[in-house]
């Protein structure tokens, strides 16, 4: 199924990288970014030096343009890969412009902070998207390595399995190997809930713990986002494979990674602003933090380590305090 025009919305970090993914897999890629630099540097130089300076040349299929409806016309995939919490004002002004046939590929990862919703319900409100046209992707997919080409797998989910199949053709590569699944919820909460995780092992790492205190909160952390995830529908089977386990490995042992960069450096003793300030803005995990305790109070399930995080974010809590918050007093079966 290569050969497709396949647009990507947003030129981020990812957004660039799975763009070069696609036209390595053989399709026409045309990336949207509101920046006008980017734009241009992607025309006129086929680098984005901005978000993805790692790359010395992007792939000749890729080109890019400013234009909502220039950049969506004709396209078979339209794939997402904005901030999760500007999704649904991104989208809203293609709601009129994509394809009927389209389907819709989302890379976001993240629960929206004001209605605690999951991408997919964000990104079909806000496009009126059928759900057999919606597909979400995630897995564990470090972008700088993705641009580097270096082996990596994804989980590509849709309520349809041929839609899922025909989006992870367009996407395979000797390099990048799609897996399908029908668990749209369970790699979309998998890929918002573990970057939680990911800020709580990575103030652990930058307050100077060693390995079992990091092997203690992300096994902890993956039985809560487990417990969540399967009181919301999702399969349990999907948070022990690549969307699962797989990408809290790669997001809770890389300084590659935002939310685990950003929780170090709390470790370190940073304040929120000041975290925020080093790394130019918020990982996608603070927001979801505070989204996933109320998700927790709602679905009635125990989100110790989201309770205690939110306690760092909002309170300032130290990492020795965070701990003990997180395991309490009693003793409790595994």
């Amino acid at each position: 199924m290569a050969g497709m025009k396949v647009t990507v919305v947003g030129a981020g970090a990812w957004g660039t990288a799975f763009g070069q993914v696609l036209a390595d897999a053989g399709n026409q890629v045309t990336m949207w970014a509101m920046e006008p630099e980017i734009v241009d540097a992607i025309e006129t130089t086929h680098r984005n030096p901005f978000r993805l300076p790692s790359v010395e040349r992007l792939p000749a299929a890729i080109s890019a343009t400013g234009d909502r409806r220039a950049a969506v016309e004709s396209a078979r995939i339209v794939v997402v890969a904005v901030a999760a919490q500007f999704a649904r004002v991104a989208l809203e002004p293609f709601r009129d412009l994509i394809p009927s046939g389209a389907v819709v590929v989302s890379l976001m990862k993240g629960i929206e902070r004001d209605t605690d919703k999951r991408m997919d319900e964000v990104v079909r409100e806000s496009l009126d998207l059928p759900e057999d046209r919606f597909v979400a992707v995630s897995g564990p997919n470090l972008s700088r390595e993705i641009a580097d080409r270096q082996p990596a797998a994804t989980v590509v989910a849709c309520a349809d399995m041929d839609v899922a199949r025909m989006v992870a053709e367009a996407c395979t590569t000797d390099y990048f190997r799609p897996f399908i699944s029908s668990d749209v919820i369970g790699v979309e909460m998998c890929g918002s809930l573990k970057n939680v995780v990911a800020l709580a092992v990575g103030m652990v790492r930058g307050a100077g713990y060693g390995e079992n205190t990091a092997a203690m909160v992300e096994t902890r952390g993956l039985a809560e986002l487990t417990a969540l995830g399967s009181a919301a529908g999702a399969q349990r089977k999907t948070f022990s494979g690549l969307a699962g386990v797989g990408d809290l490995v790669a997001t809770c042992g890389s300084p590659l990674s935002r939310n685990y960069t950003f929780g170090a450096n709390l470790g370190k003793g940073l304040s929120v602003e000041e975290a925020t300030r080093v790394s130019n803005g918020v990982a996608e995990g603070v927001p979801t933090t505070s989204a996933v305790v109320g998700l927790g109070r709602r679905l009635g399930v125990d989100t110790p380590l989201a309770s205690a995080m939110d306690h760092v974010l909002r309170e300032g809590l130290s990492c020795s305090r965070m701990l003990s918050e997180l395991f309490g007093e009693d003793i409790v079966e595994e």
